[in-house]
């Protein structure tokens, strides 16, 4: 088979990881693997540059002047097909597309008019709604019906003036229904229901494949400490968030009995508490597996995420993990792998953490570790795609 990825990043973050490790499974399986990315760092023969950044910035400004995501980079997306026409994909697999650098309707119509398989898979909620890719905290679910007077219209993919989500959601919807052999991976059960009540409802095929952990990288690591210690991550650490506030009466809390680590970026000159340490933004992921093994709990104070990657990571390398009960993370951190809390009680997140003390993070370990292996092996999940691709290229996406 011949397949083509195209994201908005390739090899860094999340969903960069998870295109790059399943382009490489590909190939090592003896099929043909091309990447369409608007950057990359890497020189391979096998990716495709969308666009340049003076096309990718153009295009966020208009986006946000006419409040139009992904309408834009015409010519980009034009010689995108030219590539497409080239290499002859049997099927072409849609990451994240509102990143300011393909015109999106432009592409849909060209899959559908040529009827290529296309596999789509549910990173966020972007591609079911009319520009939100989350909508949980302001309990909006217009999507499901069709969008419109929009309570995010300045947050996700910000539009300064226009609400134009009625008619970004019903092209979307249009647009998505006109791909013959169409197919919807949500990385989680939440997303993938959330999915079976939009639009999408009406592809070929839904399934779930959780997003994958590679066990080679995330296992646990010889580590010694005698100081309890407690784990937070996010991209960036504001001081006004209320994150970084929950972040400082947790420290408070715990103040005599754990150290806090602080992993993301966050401005130098912000003053933090004796107990918290700032580690900034880490990018490798061996580093990431190291910082996993010396913990004892990783606390995930978001409450907003289709799967969660952080928290599976945590867990394979033998740390317990506290979450919210809220959107996908419950589904991650099953019976004995650490505590699923009412979002935003810090006074249950300060008591699961003094369990954990009392019963020490050895408690924990084999059952997350099971979990991991059963529910997020890199080999298994990826091997899923592969069925899902063969299925729909020799039974022409028929359930």
């Amino acid at each position: 088979m011949k397949i083509l990825q195209i994201n908005a990043i390739y090899g860094g973050g999340s969903t960069g990881r998870t295109a790059k490790e399943l382009d490489e499974a590909l190939k090592q399986a003896g099929h043909e693997s091309f990447i369409a990315v608007p950057e990359s760092d890497l020189d391979e023969p096998n990716i495709y540059l969308i666009g340049t950044r003076l096309d990718h910035k153009i295009h966020a400004f208009f986006s946000r002047v006419f409040g139009l995501q992904g309408y834009f980079s015409f010519g980009a997306t034009k010689r995108l097909i030219k590539h497409i026409e080239t290499i002859k994909p049997d099927i072409v697999h849609l990451r994240n597309l509102h990143a300011n650098y393909v015109h999106i309707p432009l592409l849909l119509k060209y899959l559908a008019k040529k009827d290529i398989v296309t596999v789509i898979t549910l990173h966020d909620c972007f591609l079911f709604t009319g520009k939100c890719t989350h909508y949980t905290t302001q309990g909006c679910y217009k999507w499901q019906d069709g969008c419109h007077n929009c309570p995010k219209l300045k947050a996700d993919n910000k539009s300064w003036f226009f609400d134009h989500t009625k008619k970004l959601w019903k092209d979307k919807k249009d647009l998505f229904g006109n791909i013959p052999r169409l197919a919807v991976v949500g990385v989680s059960d939440w997303i993938t229901n959330e999915a079976k009540r939009s639009f999408l409802k009406s592809a070929k095929i839904i399934k779930r494949i959780y997003n994958w952990i590679d066990l080679s990288i995330f296992y646990p690591r010889e580590y010694k400490s005698n100081e309890f210690t407690v784990l937070f991550i996010s991209a960036g650490w504001v001081p006004d968030s209320q994150k970084f506030k929950d972040v400082l009466a947790l420290s408070e809390l715990l103040e005599d009995k754990a150290r806090i680590l602080l992993a993301g970026n966050i401005d130098s000159s912000i003053k933090l508490p004796k107990n918290i340490t700032s580690l900034g933004y880490i990018k490798n992921t061996n580093d990431l597996a190291n910082l996993y093994s010396q913990i004892d709990v990783y606390v995930h104070l978001s409450t907003e995420d289709t799967f969660g990657k952080v928290v599976a990571e945590a867990m394979a390398c033998g740390a317990p993990a506290i979450v919210y009960n809220s959107t996908a993370l419950p589904e991650l951190v099953s019976n004995g792998c650490g505590y699923v809390v009412p979002a935003g009680e810090l006074s249950q997140i300060y008591t699961a953490i003094t369990e954990i003390i009392k019963n020490g993070k050895s408690a924990f370990n084999s059952a997350c570790l099971k979990n991991v292996r059963k529910n997020f092996s890199k080999e298994k999940n990826i091997n899923e795609y592969l069925e899902l691709y063969q299925n729909l290229c020799s039974n022409n996406g028929d359930k």
